[in-house]
């Protein structure tokens, strides 16, 4: 029974899941002797709720912390905590009717994930994940983190840093070095970064990525929302042609960054063009 909740919860976007889908997820997430593969399943679905609950969160960085769970399922509740982290980091606790999780409950994931994090001892690939999911809530030590990934020489680490630095502040000449990758999963969050940042640097790569034919997908539609973040005002005329594409996804992507464009720019006129 409860698989098929979860398969069903896959199929929905998470605002159409049950009211009571929280509690689903933390049952499974909670009962050892389930399925792995349900477990991992619910990790997953659970990451797609960023306003979580105090329970479904402590069941999370539960396993996350446990050295008898499976590395893989580790991994994703380390992942899955980031969106919880991240609705928390960005409310502040200001609006107490606000669904998100408790401050302590906050407090108690950050500093878990930290001592986790330094923890040798804990798998490699946990750590990586852990590292993914913390930085959605920024602190301190994670420049020092992200710093040591990408020197690593790992390109697994590198992967992970330069996905920390859409996050983490401080890393324009990493992320400027990444958009030259010919990995496509490099450089989609390559991209990305440069327009959380608003990296004007990357401005050529960008246009240059958006005129060729052989840009990944992903990293295309990571181009469309990137520049509208650096150059509003440029982008809207750029973008003109991609909203004529015969991908009906990619012109619509593109058509709402143009609106996106001229909501943030204040002087570009979409039906003139």
């Amino acid at each position: 029974m409860k698989m098929f909740e979860l398969i069903s919860m896959k199929k929905l976007p998470p605002w159409e899941w049950p009211d009571n889908s929280e509690q689903i997820l933390t049952g499974v997430l909670n009962e050892v002797s389930a399925d792995a593969s349900d477990r991992l399943l619910a990790a997953e679905l659970a990451g797609e709720l960023p306003a979580s609950t105090d329970e479904l969160a402590d069941a999370l960085l539960s396993i996350v912390q446990s050295g008898d769970e499976p590395g893989e399922l580790r991994a994703m509740a380390a992942i899955a905590l980031g969106p919880t982290l991240e609705y928390a980091y960005m409310s502040d606790f200001e609006d107490p009717d606000e669904e998100t999780i408790t401050e302590g409950m906050y407090l108690k994931i950050k500093e878990s994930l930290r001592k986790l994090y330094l923890d040798g001892t804990v798998p490699e690939e946990v750590r990586r994940r852990i590292l993914e999911g913390s930085v959605r809530s920024p602190q301190e030590w994670h420049r020092d983190a992200v710093r040591a990934a990408y020197a690593s020489g790992k390109d697994n680490w590198r992967l992970t840093a330069v996905f920390c630095m859409r996050f983490v502040k401080g890393f324009e000449d990493q992320v400027l070095e990444a958009l030259e990758s010919e990995d496509p999963d490099m450089l989609y969050e390559a991209v990305s970064a440069a327009g959380n940042w608003q990296l004007d640097a990357a401005w050529p790569r960008l246009i240059a990525l958006l005129a060729s034919e052989e840009t990944d997908r992903d990293v295309l539609f990571a181009a469309v929302e990137a520049v509208t973040d650096i150059r509003p005002r440029e982008a809207g005329v750029i973008l003109v042609d991609l909203a004529d594409s015969e991908d009906e996804e990619l012109a619509e992507a593109a058509t709402d960054a143009m609106l996106a464009a001229e909501d943030l720019s204040g002087d570009f006129d979409l039906d003139e063009e």
